[in-house]
């Protein structure tokens, strides 16, 4: 079992900026890709950023310019440094991890509570 713990949420004004981590344990094989989605009230599930092991990157247009994701590979940690925080982008923020030959994640984190007040 392949374990995902969140830490960094909680309460922002807009404008400002959080840093969320997740940390992978419990590992029988190598990850391919770890990521970040949200999921707001009433939305579906969007992806938010991800990162292969090579550093390659993906983001969501509504992020682009704002949010950077960051891993380190040792020690199956990705990061998630969010600037210029909007209340569109409060959410619940579920860590992600892929294992090889699979097209989607393939474990989750249990979410992390990101609120961004006006």
């Amino acid at each position: 079992q392949v374990q995902l713990v969140e830490s960094g949420g909680g309460l922002v004004q807009a404008g400002g900026s959080l840093r969320l981590s997740c940390v992978a344990s419990g590992l029988h094989f190598s990850i391919n890709i770890m990521g970040w989605y949200r999921q707001a009230p009433g939305k579906q599930r969007e992806l938010v950023a991800r990162i292969n092991a090579g550093g390659g990157t993906d983001y969501a247009d509504s992020v682009k310019g704002r949010f950077l994701i960051s891993r380190d590979i040792i020690k199956h940690t990705v990061y998630l440094q969010m600037n210029s925080l909007s209340p569109e982008d409060t959410a619940v923020y579920y860590c992600s991890a892929t294992l090889p030959v699979h097209n989607a994640p393939t474990s989750w984190g249990q979410g992390i509570q990101v609120t961004v007040s006006s």
